[in-house]
């Protein structure tokens, strides 16, 4: 082969490996497009967020918690779970007997979204981490 012929087949080469890496991108692109209109918007979702100590100096976690399929956190099926239970009020999650330290370290929670069409706004302070557990399951345990 003279070295114009190959050059000629190796650019028509990069061209077709080209074209099929566009297409796998596209078809890979689309693919999580198609399933996800098909559930998009979710019915049950909450923005989670947790602030330890107080708003000027705290840390903070957050995170979007899905229910339809569980996703967002570690402990996100649990956490389907217990709001399902209670019909996405967090308030009427049953509370667990735990033995905390009486150790001032306030954290405040609050979710925001939406429950079976319902609108969720709810924001309450602890008076530490190990009571916002006993009283809200794993709905705020985003640190795993």
């Amino acid at each position: 082969m003279t070295t114009s012929t190959t050059q000629a087949i190796s650019s028509t080469a990069k061209a077709v490996r080209g074209g099929l890496l566009a297409a796998a991108l596209l078809l890979a692109g689309a693919a999580p497009a198609q399933a996800l209109s098909h559930h998009f918007p979710p019915d049950n979702w909450l923005y989670l967020t947790v602030t330890r100590g107080d708003a000027r100096s705290g840390g903070h976690h957050d995170t979007l918690l899905l229910c339809d399929p569980p996703a967002g956190h570690a402990r996100a099926a649990q956490a389907c779970g217990e709001l399902a239970a209670a019909d996405g009020d967090i308030s009427r999650i049953p509370a667990k007997n735990a033995y905390c330290p009486m150790i001032y370290a306030p954290v405040t929670v609050r979710a925001r979204g939406e429950w079976r069409n319902r609108k969720i706004d709810y924001t309450e302070t602890f008076s530490s981490a190990c009571f916002m557990r006993a009283r809200t399951g794993s709905v705020f345990a985003l640190d795993g």
